[in-house]
């Protein structure tokens, strides 16, 4: 049985991968900050047919939470996939760089960059010891990243700083660990919580749900593609249209292919 570990899973692309990957059959170790919310989305989880779902609440700033997580998946088996989705804004609404609080800076660099990349640190032994699972070969990991990490949106300075060093943290772990899979993925704009708060006037009601994304950037993991920067809307024509023999999603990106979450 393959397990995977995914951040921020109590709602929005969080809970909608980690459902994903229930239907398909991976047991799970979920967390989020909020302990009741994060409890409500295990149980569901759970009732996926032989699914072993640990639920381990906290915030993925925490040295201490990160060893917990690790720890929670050892217990399970070890650790095949890693989701850093996890991610907070810096400040609700969004604002231009000139009035954005520092400490809401901090926080963003925090738990969208520290935070993944010492889980990474923490899980590596195991990804490293990752068998083949679930088509996609050794240990993966794949952090969410975003448009704003490549395009210069006025009020998403901050935020679009703390998914660009991520995006380049997640290239060069790339680089560093070739026995890895390493995917860094755009999911686009979504009906989310985060973008409702990000951007409170815009109507998000063309968007797609998290739910239809999510299966779509699980093509990184089914399929085993190579290392790199994807985007839904790329995985996604890629998926409606590539005839046999044609590669998937061209790792990289061109601005505004994606969009912000």
């Amino acid at each position: 049985m393959s397990v995977a570990m995914v951040t921020g899973a109590s709602r929005g692309l969080g809970r909608a991968l980690a459902a994903e990957l229930a239907a398909r059959g991976w047991d799970l170790v979920v967390t989020a900050r909020g302990a009741r919310a994060l409890a409500e989305t295990a149980s569901e989880l759970a009732r996926a047919p032989g699914v072993r779902v640990t639920a381990v609440a906290g915030d993925v700033s925490s040295a201490e939470h990160r060893r917990a997580l690790v720890a929670a998946a050892r217990a399970l088996g070890g650790l095949d996939l890693l989701v850093n989705n996890a991610g907070v804004l810096g400040t609700e609404p969004l604002v231009t760089l000139a009035a954005q609080p520092l400490d809401g800076l901090r926080e963003a660099f925090e738990v969208n960059v520290v935070g993944p990349l010492g889980l990474v640190q923490e899980a590596l032994p195991l990804l490293r010891e990752a068998g083949a699972g679930a088509g996609a070969g050794a240990g993966a990991v794949l952090n969410i990243s975003s448009d704003a990490a490549v395009v210069a949106y006025g009020t998403w300075g901050a935020y679009g700083a703390t998914k660009a060093a991520g995006d380049l943290l997640s290239a060069v772990l790339a680089v560093e660990e070739p026995a890895l899979r390493v995917w860094w993925a755009d999911p686009g704009s979504m009906r989310t919580r985060m973008m409702a708060a990000a951007e409170p006037g815009e109507d998000l009601a063309g968007l797609p749900a998290p739910e239809e994304v999510a299966p779509v950037l699980l093509r990184l993991v089914t399929e085993g593609l190579p290392s790199g920067r994807y985007t839904a809307r790329g995985l996604g024509v890629t998926a409606a249209g590539a005839g046999a023999g044609e590669p998937a999603a061209e790792p990289g990106t061109e601005p505004g292919a994606g969009g912000r979450r």
